[in-house]
């Protein structure tokens, strides 16, 4: 029998890293994209070039083989209000981290993905629960990214049959960075919980 295959999009970040491993370890044939030392990185300056750059290497890697699953562990997380000068770029930055790593994820899928198959995409607990005017340009990336998910769970999709879409809603997660500026929250999610899912 031919070892299962997944894609994790953000394999080179503290969750990534924890994802890939778990794959690994459970005998999965792992493909990563990440920004860097990987052997998928999305190139080019706009959307529709790192989407091209992506699927084109997806498909050199396959070489026309399909995957089981896509892990989309991608993102990031910048805090602002509208006030805030720098409100512009931090949500510009969300919204390629969270949004354009998901769309992508998802044309991965209309081509290389089996009958089947699992998505997962990066939403947030706050996103779903109202507003977030402490974050703002975060909050709008997650919520698009609600949206992603409920859209590509319908039949109209244009992903394969039978194709599971979910999302997962952390609040905060266990990695370095996030102790390193926030050294007393004391309940953050380690990444063990979502690589066992």
């Amino acid at each position: 029998m031919a070892m299962r295959k997944v894609l994790v999009y953000g394999s080179r970040g503290a969750l990534g890293r924890n994802v890939v491993g778990a794959f690994e370890g459970a005998k999965w044939d792992v493909l990563g994209v990440d920004l860097k030392d990987e052997k998928i990185t999305p190139v080019g300056q706009t959307w529709a070039e790192q989407s091209k750059s992506v699927l084109d290497q997806v498909s050199t890697e396959l070489g026309g083989e399909k995957i089981d699953a896509i892990i989309n562990v991608a993102g990031g997380w910048a805090g602002g209000n509208i006030a805030d000068a720098g409100i512009i770029e931090s949500s510009d930055l969300m919204w390629k981290q969270s949004v354009h790593s998901s769309v992508i994820a998802g044309q991965v899928a209309v081509s290389h993905m089996n009958k089947n198959g699992l998505i997962v995409l990066p939403g947030a607990a706050a996103a779903a629960e109202g507003g977030t005017s402490f974050m703002m340009g975060y909050g709008m990336a997650k919520a698009a990214v609600h949206h992603l998910i409920k859209s590509f769970a319908q039949e109209d999709s244009g992903l394969p049959e039978g194709v599971t879409t979910v999302g997962f809603l952390p609040v905060t997660i266990d990695t370095p960075m996030n102790r390193e500026f926030m050294p007393d929250n004391k309940n953050m999610t380690p990444c063990d919980e979502f690589s066992s899912m």
